[in-house]
């Protein structure tokens, strides 16, 4: 192709009426170097780069060129709508007269996103099978589920993707499950009566003619994990918000046994297998949800005889019984039905067998983590028994590093001021024996002049947070201090709900300015109206350290408070950190101390999301300041200029409230002298 990737971004920006910017140029240049000598690479682009255009010029560029697709995995549906919504298409519209022919591109989800037609005509959509059980003496749930069921039927007539999030308004959970399917649950394309018009298929057709084919990281791992191809076959991939893959890629290896799963599973072999055979599986069922209903939860280290017992005959009926339903009838019906008791019975059977397999090698060669989790469901507690890989740094490394080039990127991926700890974590180094896969990190920078753009402000002066995560009468004096100069203005993020809806109903009392708490109505509405009003404060837990894009003068104070460390007792982060002592590492620097520097830096990333934006971001945590690893988290965020007097912090916001209170033009102009240090100052935090 003639024209250069550096030519092609140009000609991109100019058609959209951007602007050049040097690192959304030089991390274009890198991507198309790492495609063509296949090394790994990691970008950390922060906000402002425009590293979409930075990726999907060279992918495009690439598809084309070698007849091949480009694969490029998001972590969030927002960023899928933006890729295929508004920069794919812009990108395609600017690029066409000079590339060779018009650029292709589709979305691919998991098939639970899309309608089964099969189960809309043929399932069992008009009963409550599939509904948990408390569900069914709730006449208000039962009625509003099966009027959405009922706009399903209809909907599916009208739709052209069958998509679940083109559905508006959308509907609960329990009602999409019984016009969707998983893959386990699928007749598949040949058996199915509606296999040439499932939107499923569809989609999967559709993506296997594209030179981009935009889909998520649970998708990723999916197609990673499977016997058989569930993406297009692709040579390169793009990941972005690459600092949430390990999570995403954990949570689909992991499985879980609840009485609700077990009770689904119950309720759909009905009439399918002898009254013997269910009358064992009941038995097994109950026996086992009792057993865990009534257990501590927490990690599980050594597996007892009676839990053992209970896993074992679990295993045992779930298989016995999924052997005898008979998968022959032709009738779409009655294989609907059967598939679905046989997804159900597999799941079961699967997971009880894997966990019991978990506890054979020694703690220290084990791969998976077993443990008791005893949820709150609306007032009553629900016991589901997990298992998780220790880690999927192997996975990834060899399903899908070892087939694929691939491009990490993210505004968030360095802690510590390296990238040596997501690296790891990916499977592209090996922290065990050093064995590294062909790879490079580079930092692009971001067009905010961070260091006169923002403050970082630690509370030196704190007491440290105590264990009940509540905080203390002195925090909430600083909160109420902060948000009083900022004039609202805040985006408060707190380490759990509890001390969010403290800090909010205190703030309440305080404030002449509107508190808003997370929970109060829908996140996406909070998010609205704090954009909205300048003068109202938002406070919240973890979704809007990630999930809040507000620019302008209605955020000017991120307060986050307190380190956001894992729970000592979270019991998969906790087997990890005794993993990594046991090689001779150091497992709370290379696990609790990399998780709270990555969610640190998502949280202060809410601050500056536009070049004009200024602001302080306060840690109520004196800790960032006294501790030794304190140093560790400061390199984790952005540059700010950074202090630990909270007298000229309040100064500063309350000559930048004075500046946008008088416009934008002097909003700028002040904003300079905002963050303009003092030797004092600097002297203050060493």
């Amino acid at each position: 192709m003639a024209v250069s990737v550096p030519e092609l971004l140009a000609a991109a920006v100019a058609a959209l009426g951007g602007a050049e910017r040097t690192g959304q140029v030089q991390m274009a240049t890198a991507v198309a170097h790492a495609f063509e000598t296949g090394e790994h690479l990691a970008v950390q682009a922060g906000t402002g780069t425009g590293k979409s255009l930075a990726y999907l010029v060279p992918a495009i560029v690439r598809a084309i060129s070698d007849d091949t697709p480009v694969v490029v995995s998001t972590a969030t549906i927002a960023l899928q709508r933006q890729l295929v919504n508004r920069d794919l298409p812009q990108l395609v519209e600017a690029l066409t007269d000079t590339l060779p022919r018009t650029p292709r591109f589709a979305l691919l989800k998991g098939r639970q996103n899309y309608l089964c037609l099969n189960k809309i005509h043929n399932g069992s959509t008009a009963s409550s099978d599939d509904e948990p059980q408390d569900e069914l003496f709730q006449p208000q749930p039962a009625i509003a589920s099966g009027r959405e069921v009922q706009r399903l039927t209809a909907w599916a007539s009208t739709t052209d993707s069958g998509d679940r999030d083109d559905l508006r308004p959308g509907v609960a959970d329990r009602s999409w499950s019984q016009a969707s399917v998983s893959s386990r649950e699928c007749l598949g394309m040949a058996r199915c009566p509606f296999g040439t018009e499932c939107f499923a298929e569809r989609a999967r057709a559709t993506a296997g003619q594209a030179d981009v084919v935009v889909t998520n990281h649970a998708l990723l791992a999916i197609d990673a994990l499977a016997d058989s191809a569930v993406l297009p076959e692709h040579r390169l991939l793009v990941v972005d918000e690459a600092h949430d893959l390990v999570d995403r890629v954990t949570a689909v290896a992991t499985g879980e046994l609840s009485a609700t799963a077990l009770g689904v599973a119950s309720r759909r072999i009905t009439r399918l297998v002898e009254p013997e055979l269910i009358q064992r599986w009941e038995g097994a069922s109950t026996r086992f949800t009792a057993a865990i209903q009534n257990a501590t939860g927490g990690r599980i280290d050594h597996l007892d005889d009676e839990l053992a017992t209970h896993l074992t005959a679990l295993r045992d009926a779930a298989g016995v019984a999924r052997s005898a339903i008979d998968m022959s009838p032709a009738d779409a019906k009655a294989a609907s039905t059967r598939a679905e008791a046989v997804a159900s019975l597999s799941e079961i059977a699967d997971t009880a067998s894997r966990m019991l397999t978990s506890f054979a090698p020694a703690i220290p060669d084990r791969t998976d983590v077993v443990w008791l989790e005893q949820e709150d469901n609306r007032g009553s507690t629900r016991a589901v028994l997990r298992v998780a890989p220790l880690s999927v740094a192997g996975l990834l490394r060899d399903k899908l590093f070892t087939r694929s080039t691939a491009v990490l990127t993210s505004a968030t991926l360095t802690v510590g001021g390296s990238f040596d700890a997501m690296a790891t974590a990916w499977g592209l180094a090996d922290a065990q024996d050093d064995a590294e896969m062909p790879w490079r990190g580079i930092d692009v920078g971001s067009p905010f002049e961070h260091a006169k753009a923002g403050i970082l402000y630690v509370a030196a002066h704190l007491p440290p947070p105590g264990r009940d995560g509540a905080g203390s009468a002195e925090q909430l004096s600083e909160i109420a201090d902060l948000v009083t100069a900022a004039g609202g203005r805040t985006l408060g993020l707190f380490s759990s709900m509890r001390a969010a809806r403290a800090a909010a109903e205190a703030m309440a009392a305080r404030l002449s300015t509107p508190v808003l708490c997370q929970g109060d109505d829908s996140t996406a509405a909070l998010v609205e109206q704090f954009a909205a009003d300048a003068a109202t404060s938002l406070f919240g837990t973890l979704s809007l350290w990630q999930g809040v894009d507000v620019p302008g003068p209605s955020l000017s104070l991120v307060i986050i408070d307190r380190i956001p460390f894992p729970r000592p007792d979270d019991p998969l982060l906790s087997a990890r950190q005794r993993a990594v002592a046991a090689r001779g590492g150091n497992g709370f620097m290379a696990v609790a101390a990399s998780h709270a520097a990555l969610l640190l830096a998502q949280g202060a990333g809410r601050l500056l999301r536009g070049v004009d934006d200024r602001g302080v971001v306060a840690v109520l945590d004196s800790r960032m300041a006294t501790a030794r690893y304190g140093g560790y988290l400061r390199a984790s965020l952005p540059p700010f200029w950074a202090t630990t007097d909270g007298s000229q912090v309040r100064q500063a916001l309350l000559r930048l409230r004075s500046a946008q209170q008088s416009g934008p033009n002097r909003q700028r102009a002040g904003a300079a002298s905002v963050t303009r240090p003092s030797s004092a100052a600097e002297a203050s935090i060493g």
